[in-house]
């Protein structure tokens, strides 16, 4: 699996630049100052990016899973409107894809060399398909990883998305929104219990003393392996934010490879940095 702070290259949406083009400008501008320039990916129907995006496995293997989300199937005016195809997307970048039937958000897929994480909402999405046992043998095959973790699904965030929750410090540690750190007893419990069966330690991203549902858009930071890109909010919170993730990330700190953009507007529609971006290994 090619981690996140082995990739060397972004994309966005070009919906980004179209819808959101102040937010955009922004980012452009930030990653410039680090003399990386982003691409932007054509036919695409919203900016939410990393969801419908391949996961790169090697330098050469990219696996294309079914985008199929509930959240954008029913009735409801648009929705259908919104999906993204990833095969016509990655036919207008030429590139070549190796597909999987699992069902899948790239967005509920939280990646280290070795291991991946998400939340258990993958299994609800394939059960016409696999049981529990089956699919995450598939996992572990298409992925070419050794560790497969599943946590809970917070069932209040209707997206399910594990890189809403936490991310990877090294092989053996992940960081967690502090807001989980406060939440329900019973759910933190099997959160930790989650990780703790799939051998991974954890620490804590506390933004503030109260943590609130606002912060949890800090730990959906970018990482590539040269920049850390953090959420601002604009609020108290965005520096302590700042003093954690340097804290947690002491290389990318101790290079000045840490820097914070606004995203006040995204954070708005339930996401940020990692949501809209995606990310690989040239």
């Amino acid at each position: 699996m090619i981690s996140d702070r082995e990739t060397n290259k972004i994309f966005f949406s070009n919906r980004l630049k179209l819808d959101f083009p102040k937010t955009c400008a922004e980012i452009e501008h930030v990653l410039n100052s680090y003399g990386i320039q982003p691409d932007f990916l054509p036919e695409t129907k919203d900016i939410w990016a990393r969801d419908y995006m391949p996961i790169q496995v090697d330098d050469k293997t990219f696996i294309e899973y079914r985008y199929d989300p509930d959240y954008l199937q029913g009735t409801m005016k648009n929705r259908r409107e919104l999906k993204t195809y990833p095969d016509i997307v990655c036919d207008a970048i030429k590139l070549p894809t190796k597909k999987t039937d699992i069902i899948l958000d790239g967005g509920n897929v939280v990646k280290s060399k070795n291991a991946i994480i998400l939340t258990d909402k993958v299994i609800v999405e394939n059960k016409r398909t696999y049981n529990k046992h089956q699919l995450l043998d598939e996992l572990h095959e298409v992925f070419q990883v050794d560790k497969v973790g599943l946590i809970p699904w917070d069932d209040k965030c209707e997206f399910g998305h594990s890189d809403g929750m936490l991310r990877f410090i090294n092989e053996d540690t992940v960081l967690i929104s502090g807001f989980y750190e406060t939440a329900d007893i019973e759910f933190k419990e099997y959160l930790l219990k989650s990780l703790k069966k799939a051998k991974l330690n954890w620490e804590w991203l506390r933004c503030s003393k109260r943590e609130t549902e606002k912060n949890i858009a800090y730990i959906n930071f970018l990482q590539i392996k040269d920049l850390i890109l953090i959420p601002k909010l604009n609020a108290i919170e965005d520096d302590n934010a700042l003093m954690q993730i340097s804290k947690y990330y002491p290389d990318y700190a101790e290079s000045a490879m840490i820097a914070q953009v606004d995203m006040t507007e995204i954070v708005k529609l339930s996401g940020a940095l990692n949501c809209i971006s995606w990310t690989l290994k040239e």
